[in-house]
């Protein structure tokens, strides 16, 4: 038995061919290259269709799908947010018509749900029943298995954990992204940089090389490397809300193990050890006792290795969900 394994994101669509272990046979990656609507669920037909025919003696049993924003279930459509024309997208009846196999196994998750389930197949939340993976990327979202199920609430939004409120007093800056977001997300660090910038006077360190409006994530943390003050307090900031709304997410849910990824997890892996301290300061003390704070043990491949294994447990069922 073989399934596929899609991981579309808002620039490229990734997918590969497995097998149960988790051998991969092959992969496919494509550009979106700007393409909306339509267009795009054309291009995820073509990139599963690539596979299949690649492999003419490998039977494909089902496809899993990981979508960057929320999976309507009893809609079965998907809203992806960075995908214009994708505010209430068919895709699942896209793929099955555009495949013409109605024998077809289809699987769809969000981001989160792929990225929690990768782990759980291949990387750190391997034999747990209680995890969490906080994905830090662009904005701030929260894959959850609670007792053995991936959990995902009355309209699917479980996860969308940008808006943990964590600093008072509210302000309308909050509204587009959350408030965790706004601090602690790759782009809430650039905007924290870009404040912090504006403000200081007489500054001449790293960050000022560029265009304050340029000034990335990615650079705040190289600078933070050179010891930028100006890095050091944005970080600082970033690290107290890591540990605060991971307090949150022990307190509530008593996960095992909460699993950090995405872009900015990566460079900012070297603080876990300091978010789990301040997380210690808020988080209900014996469930923090008990937590393990780590990194993605499959960093990049989350998605993948996520909706693959909603594949497989599609044809397979497995006691994890």
């Amino acid at each position: 038995m073989a399934v596929i394994g899609v991981d579309l994101g808002g620039t490229k669509v990734a997918a590969a061919l497995y097998d149960q272990s988790g051998k991969m046979y092959s992969k496919e990656v494509k550009l979106l290259n700007g393409a909306e609507g339509d267009a795009v669920g054309h291009l995820v037909v073509d990139v599963i269709n690539t596979l299949i025919l690649r492999s003419p003696s490998i039977s494909v049993e089902a496809i899993g799908v990981c979508v960057p924003g929320i999976v309507y279930s009893k809609k079965e459509t998907v809203w992806a947010p960075n995908i214009p024309g994708w505010d209430n997208y068919p895709l699942k009846q896209r793929i099955i018509a555009g495949l013409n196999r109605p024998d077809l196994t289809v699987c769809i998750e969000s981001d989160r749900t792929c990225y929690i389930l990768g782990e759980v197949w291949k990387g750190a939340a391997r034999g747990c029943e209680n995890a969490i993976y906080l994905a830090v990327g662009t904005g701030i979202g929260a894959g959850i298995l609670l007792d053995g199920r991936i959990i995902h609430g009355a309209n699917d939004i479980v996860g969308a954990t940008g808006w943990m409120a964590l600093q008072y007093p509210y302000t309308e800056e909050y509204i587009p992204c959350g408030c965790f977001e706004y601090y602690a997300s790759g782009n809430g660090i650039a905007t924290q940089a870009h404040r912090a910038l504006r403000c200081a006077r007489n500054y001449t360190g790293v960050l000022s090389k560029k265009p304050i409006e340029e000034v990335t994530s990615h650079d705040v943390f190289a600078a933070y490397a050179e010891g930028d003050h100006i890095a050091i307090k944005v970080l600082d900031k970033a690290i107290d809300m890591w540990g605060m709304g991971t307090a949150n997410l022990v307190s509530l849910f008593n996960p095992e193990k909460i699993i950090f990824g995405g872009g900015v997890f990566g460079p900012a892996a070297q603080f876990i050890p300091r978010i789990y301290d301040e997380a210690c300061k808020w988080g209900q003390p014996i469930s923090m006792q008990d937590v393990k704070f780590c990194a993605s043990e499959v960093q990049g491949e989350a998605a993948l290795f996520g909706a693959a294994y909603l594949a497989i447990r599609a044809t397979n069922p497995i006691d994890v969900m």
